[in-house]
């Protein structure tokens, strides 16, 4: 299947995957799969620990094509993606730890976190809405970084499977939680799909205005640990411009070519090839070259050790491009004892801009009463 069809696909049957939870839907579901899979029983879910006196679990979606992608209902943490190298050999390509207390040590950098009420950073810790100052928490050199002290990657959410290969996730953010207004009912729904994309789908509502910016902050390496850091992999961006920040990382407003800079990925590189040149390393955003909010692929990452290949296709407007900066080979409780240094591993984040609430020229971030809320991030896996 081409991408121009895996996404006519996806956009299409958004809606099903919505409502996974409706009898007719999961049924068509079924209908729709290999008898393989509409014979297997979904995996009961295994404990993963308690926190808040609520029990953390952690789900495993897996496809007849043997790929698995492992889930906690506490922060929606993404622990596993399990996919085979060009040799057919499986690994799990995203960072992670082997207990619920490595996830919940102090600077744990949201390793494969659902992040909200709002994704990346906000200047000074506050934003004006209809005439209203709001303050939140300053929990970033000053500002507010992926929803402040406690963002909903650090809450248990209510999980419901839907057959083996969906999970339904969903939780109440209440009026004044983390500064923000509005009561805000969120549900992301993680869908492994027969093609082994991973497809994320997001919706919101709300009963008072709010900004909100959601996305996965998973952390990406493709060699599954083989190499130490993601220097080699290879990646393009389809993005011809990005937002310049200042020395706290805060957009300044610009919207700059990436012609002729590091900040060029408009063809397959290195990341390591300018990433010297970039002061602290890339955490930036880019402006996607996409129209509107369709469903479109918009960046691809290659490591040629592996052969792994995976395609971003998304109906946001940006993606931050991470490259693990902070990390420096401290954390505590990592899968297998590994060391994570720096850039281990990476981010593609697909978002709104950051500091949007701050920044009129910026598409807008406001989610009205009566409104929804919908995004859909898919990562898609192969070998080449």
């Amino acid at each position: 299947m081409n991408l121009k069809a895996l996404s006519a696909l996806l956009i299409s049957g958004g809606t099903l995957i919505a409502s996974c939870n409706n009898g007719a839907s999961t049924k068509k579901e079924d209908k729709d799969s290999t008898s393989t899979i509409a014979t297997i029983s979904p995996a009961a879910p295994v404990k993963f620990g308690q926190s808040d006196g609520q029990e953390v679990l952690q789900y495993t979606l897996k496809n007849a094509a043997g790929m698995e992608v492992k889930i906690l209902n506490y922060g929606g943490i993404i622990t596993d993606i399990i996919t085979a190298d060009k040799n057919g050999q499986k690994g799990n390509v995203v960072l992670s730890y082997d207990s619920l207390s490595g996830y919940q040590q102090k600077g744990q950098p949201y390793f494969g976190a659902l992040i909200g009420r709002y994704a990346n950073r906000i200047a000074d810790a506050k934003f004006k809405l209809d005439g209203k100052e709001y303050s939140l928490a300053a929990n970033d050199h000053g500002n507010t970084l992926h929803g402040g002290l406690k963002g909903f990657d650090k809450v248990v959410w209510a999980a419901t499977p839907a057959g083996d290969s969906s999970l339904q996730l969903t939780y109440t953010s209440k009026d004044g939680e983390e500064g923000y207004p509005g009561t805000l009912q969120a549900t992301v729904v993680y869908t492994l799909t027969a093609d082994n994309a991973l497809q994320i789908n997001y919706k919101a509502t709300t009963d008072k205005p709010t900004p909100i910016n959601l996305t996965n902050h998973a952390y990406f390496n493709l060699s599954a640990g083989k190499d130490s850091t993601i220097l080699g992999h290879e990646l393009s961006l389809k993005a011809s411009r990005y937002t310049p920040v200042n020395d706290k990382l805060i957009p300044t407003g610009k919207l700059d070519p990436v012609k002729g800079t590091p900040m060029d990925f408009t063809a397959p590189k290195k990341i390591g090839t300018d990433i010297d040149k970039v002061k602290g390393g890339y955490d930036h955003n880019w402006v996607l070259d996409k129209k509107g909010n369709e469903l479109e692929t918009i960046a691809t990452l290659y490591d040629p050790a592996s052969g792994r290949y995976m395609e971003v296709a998304t109906t946001q407007p940006g993606i931050q491009f991470y490259t693990g900066n902070f990390l420096d080979g401290t954390l505590a409780n990592t899968r297998g004892g590994q060391k994570y240094g720096q850039h281990a591993a990476l981010c593609l984040e697909t978002q709104h801009f950051p500091d949007s609430p701050n920044q009129p020229s910026f598409p807008s971030v406001v989610l009205k009463p009566g409104e929804t809320f919908s995004q859909t991030t898919v990562y898609k896996f192969s070998t080449k």
